[in-house]
């Protein structure tokens, strides 16, 4: 039986609708690595989180993924600065393929607007965010853990859980 979800319709959405994603893990020795992801999605219940990762940059977060099956994961609109974090024990993989073309482009467009909406050009985005699919590896994993990571006093609060959510 899956854990009940820990993101509010509100979280999922702003995950769901594209924000700055960043990826990290961690070795034996507790040392961390990151990368941006180049893509996101979730489910409509948020039971679920997938985010994609060129291969050829990040051969450490995916050795330190395989070997810790640890994960957390900054979801961050760069327009509001609302933040949330999410972590979980065990992650699969996959090769990334053309059925994950239109959540690539749809994740590309909503990152546009946010960065656009900052004063940045579009072109910053399609720099930052360029892949090659071939390259690419889905990563996907249950949340267990999430926390707010908006810039204020409730920084690194754990979210409360969810109402009528069992514990």
């Amino acid at each position: 039986m899956p854990p009940p979800p820990l993101l509010t319709p509100e979280l999922v959405g702003m995950i769901d609708k594209g924000v700055s994603t960043i990826v990290a893990s961690c070795d034996a020795a507790q040392r961390p690595s990151l990368m941006r992801a180049v893509g996101s999605g979730i489910t409509p219940d948020g039971g679920e989180i997938t985010v994609f990762l060129a291969r050829s940059q990040s051969r450490q977060l995916l050795q330190d993924m395989a070997s810790s099956g640890r994960i957390a994961v900054v979801f961050s609109s760069p327009s509001t600065h609302r933040t949330v974090q999410v972590k979980a024990h065990g992650v699969t993989g996959r090769p990334a393929g053309p059925d994950d073309l239109p959540l690539l482009s749809r994740y590309m467009q909503a990152m546009e607007w946010e960065i656009c909406s900052i004063g940045y050009k579009a072109q910053v985005v399609r720099t930052m965010l360029a892949f090659e699919l071939d390259d690419l590896v889905a990563i996907s994993f249950r949340p267990e853990a999430a926390f707010d990571q908006t810039p204020g006093p409730k920084a690194g609060a754990a979210l409360p859980p969810l109402p009528g959510a069992a514990p």
